[in-house]
């Protein structure tokens, strides 16, 4: 059997350092640990001191003013050294094994781009900054390019990419603030072979503030009609993933 490809772990934050060590600790507890962990902190490098939390991993820390998730991951991406390369939002959380089963995917060389399941779960925080679960559903189906033309399913701390494909489609689309996850998927579907590994490893944590996929204002509505221009589909309305939970769920 052939080795698991090396995997760059990229995680984006800003001025959350009590869910972002939450998150580390999910990173600590997959085996084996990835190769490295590039943290683009895009609150200008405040959040640094939580790194000294976790010496059993490689930590990188990018000191970042972009402004927007896209440009502090494609941030992040630049320099990394894994194969694959596997996002994991500041708020959310892996299960253990989640990178094991995701790196074996690609074991194939067919394969650009995998992910695994998600349960979205809904919460909230407690003065003590602790996270009380409120509900749970599950996010996991096949690839199916007519849903995902209404409803994106993929979260990015759900993926692996293949560094080479990341690469070679630039990255992260910096013009959409909003839905730039989606595009990429999109984009990314049209050269490459999409693997799902099943399995519910990755924990996709809602509250009722501090979601992109929450704001539903006018640039959100303008990056959601552009994606729908440039991928050739009508305008989709603008949903949180437990709205997109609700509506496509797991099949």
């Amino acid at each position: 059997m052939t080795t698991l490809p090396s995997v760059s772990v990229l995680v984006v934050t800003r001025d959350r350092p009590a869910l972002l060590a939450d998150a580390l600790d999910s990173v600590v507890a997959q085996d084996p640990h990835p190769l490295e962990v590039r943290v683009g902190d895009d609150g200008g490098g405040g959040s640094a001191p939580v790194g000294e939390q976790f010496p059993l991993l490689e930590l990188t820390w990018l000191s970042l003013a972009c402004g927007q998730a896209g440009a502090a991951r494609n941030a992040a991406a630049a320099g990394a050294r894994g194969d694959v390369l596997a996002f994991l939002d500041d708020d959310d959380r892996w299960r253990p094994m989640h990178l094991a089963g995701l790196a074996a995917a690609f074991r194939d060389p067919a394969v650009g781009f995998a992910w695994r399941d998600s349960e979205v779960v809904r919460e909230r925080l407690t003065p003590e900054g602790g996270r009380v679960v409120l509900e749970r559903r599950a996010l996991a189906r096949d690839w199916d390019d007519a849903v995902m033309r209404s409803d994106d399913y993929l979260p990015p701390s759900a993926w692996g990419v293949r560094r080479s494909l990341f690469e070679s489609l630039g990255g992260f689309d910096a013009s959409f603030r909003f839905s730039e996850d989606w595009d990429f998927v999109l984009r990314a579907a049209r050269v490459t072979r999409l693997q799902r590994v099943p399995g519910l490893t990755v924990e996709v944590r809602l509250r009722d503030s501090g979601n992109a996929s929450s704001d539903f204002g006018s640039e959100r509505l303008d990056c959601l009609r552009r994606l729908a221009e440039r991928h050739g589909f009508a305008t989709p309305p603008p949903k949180t993933f437990w709205e997109v939970a609700l509506a496509v769920g797991a099949s």
